[in-house]
């Protein structure tokens, strides 16, 4: 007898889409129970498998194939803007199929920002209350690598993207939804409607015995689901008050205190106490790349906020850090608004602006238009960013890289961008 999500692929022909992180897990779990099943992997990007049952479909046209598939396992990342994959053709995804058949308990954690911390701390609070429990998705671990040791009493918290929620039809027992702000866009039909109603599935299916935890501070004015939903709902405000002290410097800022709040709130329903909530949250250690020091050299602390894409997630690290003489921003123009983050940093104690290409030169010309009392400079690349926030930036006051963009103009995600930025800074620091 196979599993249920083995047996749900069984029969089908089944296209991979992306052979990524996650392509591969898709394409291991399914060779563990049919090692001749025929297989089609497609992607964008040259890609070879050493299978004689796999088929590769690779260059521009890769996706013209879809509607050759009973059923297409879609990698995250990967937009279908300008897809229309007929009615036989099932788009499903891990998270999909490990909502719809995973036989265990489930906590989806989705947001524009605040969805890695929060799936974290959520995370250590139950495994401070000795529950068995998976830390998995969107955060680095595929879905289906999981699979294989599960109980009915493992709590999964999966940190879930509008990407994998897209072509998602089934939501987990506890929802959480930390802020909605612009993101992605390039992705969906009807750009910010399109995101948010990709947002939206991760409570538009829950029962009347789901918890549907919200952003109340922003309300849900957006989202497209409140009043479908069934579910019980919790509004978390930041002002809400909480039984003990957030003093961990990984966690300052108020963005960061509401996203402790989100995560008691979550782990609450499967048994954690408040003990056990402060215990994680004294032990965090921290995000890469989110608000991460990366040390002091010549005078100057730097910090790696790379994860930060929108303008309010770099507005948030300069709230929460509180020292920033020198900001770094700019990455690739997906179309966001900037003329509200311009004002901010015109109107902030932030002493010099750098911005690399592309956005980050627009956000610089946007400042001497508005004739913002900041030195703003422009730099050709990263490299030439550090160099000037070592020219620039006084002694004892903090650099941050918060990018306010992705990072896919240069870098491979931002991950590699963070990665470089330490390696510049440390370079030049001990020159």
């Amino acid at each position: 007898m196979y599993p249920k999500i083995a047996e749900y692929l069984r029969d089908r022909s089944v296209l991979l889409v992306g052979f990524g992180r996650e392509g591969q897990s898709s394409y291991r779990y399914i060779r563990k129970y049919f090692p001749e099943k025929p297989l089609t992997v497609a992607d964008k990007n040259a890609v070879s498998v050493d299978d004689p049952f796999v088929t590769c479909i690779c260059g521009e046209n890769y996706l013209d194939c879809i509607g050759d598939f009973d059923l297409v396992l879609k990698s995250p990342g990967i937009s279908f803007k300008a897809v229309d994959a007929p009615a036989h053709t099932e788009i499903t995804c891990q998270v999909d199929l490990f909502l719809r058949f995973a036989d265990c308990h489930k906590i989806g954690i989705t947001g524009s920002k605040g969805k890695t911390t929060t799936s974290t701390l959520t995370y250590q609070m139950l495994k401070a209350a000795g529950k068995d429990c998976r830390l998995i998705g969107n955060i680095g671990v595929p879905v289906f690598d999981s699979l294989e040791d599960l109980t009915p009493d493992t709590v999964a918290v999966i940190e879930m993207s509008s990407h994998q929620l897209e072509f998602t039809h089934t939501s987990p027992e506890v929802a959480v939804l930390t802020n909605l702000y612009e993101e992605h866009l390039e992705h969906y039909k009807g750009g910010f409607a399109g995101y948010t109603a990709a947002k939206s599935h991760i409570a538009l299916y829950q029962s009347a015995q789901d918890v549907f935890i919200y952003n109340a501070t922003q309300g849900l004015g957006d989202f497209p689901c409140p009043e479908r939903t069934k579910a019980q709902k919790i509004g978390i405000h930041e002002t809400d008050s909480l039984p003990f002290a957030v003093e961990n410097a990984h966690l300052a800022g108020v963005h960061n205190r509401q996203d402790v709040l989100f995560a008691r709130a979550a782990a609450a329903q499967f048994g954690a106490t408040d003990c056990d909530c402060e215990a994680a949250v004294r032990d965090f250690q921290g995000i890469e790349h989110r608000m991460e020091k990366v040390g002091t050299f010549k005078g100057i602390t730097f910090y790696n906020d790379c994860i930060a894409t929108i303008p309010h997630a770099v507005l948030c690290a300069v709230e929460a850090i509180g020292t920033v003489g020198t900001l770094i921003v700019g990455g690739k123009d997906r179309g966001l608004d900037y003329s509200g983050f311009v004002e901010a940093l015109k109107n902030s104690k932030i002493q010099n602006i750098i911005g690399t290409p592309a956005t980050g030169h627009t956000i610089v010309h946007a400042l001497e238009a508005a004739d913002a009392p900041q030195r703003v400079l422009c730099a050709a690349d990263l490299e030439e960013a550090v160099c000037l926030a070592y020219q620039y930036t006084e002694a004892g006051k903090a650099c941050l890289l918060s990018p306010a963009a992705s990072s896919y103009n240069v870098y491979k995600n931002f991950e590699e961008k963070g990665r470089h930025y330490k390696a510049l800074v440390k370079e030049y620091g001990e020159k």
